[in-house]
């Protein structure tokens, strides 16, 4: 990786219609605090000191909505709005192909978790640089659950040592050389996963856990809305 030229993309996913929150609009719509909830998350994005540029995904009725919203709020970014696709993977998929760059670092963020520290990006962008053995962070937290492996007939096989259990979050932030193979291959074999990460360790990449706080949480249901009261 060239230090002299590298560049830090951000891709925010926001392509929700809000289904499951029972809303007649896309959830990153809904306003928290005063404000969409994609807004406040870019506002939070916008405190990191390293971020070039800003790519969001939404389906193609909501660009134009989108791009009012950051406008209105005057949020200090550069960003582009691009098309999305039918499932998350493929709306980063989309973006990672818009960046184009093999000599970057790439952070993926959930538009609906607006409660992202910049410390979060600055840090993992800075042991990224620092550190050529690892390809890449997700921020999670230690599970506070017992967590219970089973069969497919419902029998509980295994219980994992909780030490070694973390809850997954965002941002997942990447050397973007891995993150472009890993989606690339994840396309040619119709590989859908369950997040960034997941398709980076099919192709043995070396990822950490960089340790993030409870509060940082997806809004993906009305309950989740009381937190933010």
């Amino acid at each position: 990786m060239d230090m002299n030229k590298i560049k830090y993309y951000f891709i925010v996913t926001a392509s929700g219609v809000g289904k499951r929150m029972g809303l007649p609009y896309p959830k990153q719509f809904h306003e928290i605090l005063g404000r969409p909830i994609f807004i406040k998350t870019l506002e939070e994005i916008s405190k990191s000191k390293f971020i070039d540029k800003v790519i969001i995904t939404t389906n193609k009725e909501n660009i134009d909505t989108v791009k009012q919203h950051i406008d209105k709020y005057n949020i200090n970014l550069e960003i582009d709005v691009i098309e999305g696709g039918s499932e998350r993977q493929y709306s980063v998929y989309n973006a990672i192909k818009f960046i184009n760059d093999r000599n970057a670092i790439i952070g993926v963020q959930d538009a609906v978790r607006p409660n992202i520290k910049a410390n979060y990006i600055d840090d993992t962008y800075n042991q990224l640089l620092e550190n050529k053995d690892i390809d890449g962070f997700v921020v999670g937290v230690p599970s506070k659950d017992t967590i219970k492996i089973i069969d497919e007939h419902g029998f509980i096989t295994s219980t994992p040592k909780r030490e070694y259990i973390f809850n997954a979050h965002t941002p997942q932030v990447f050397n973007s050389e891995i993150l472009i193979k890993a989606y690339e291959m994840a396309d040619k074999d119709n590989f859908l996963g369950t997040d960034d990460a997941s398709l980076v360790e099919r192709i043995n990449g070396k990822i950490k856990i960089y340790v993030g706080e409870y509060d940082n949480i997806k809004v993906t249901t009305i309950d989740d809305l009381k937190f933010f009261e």
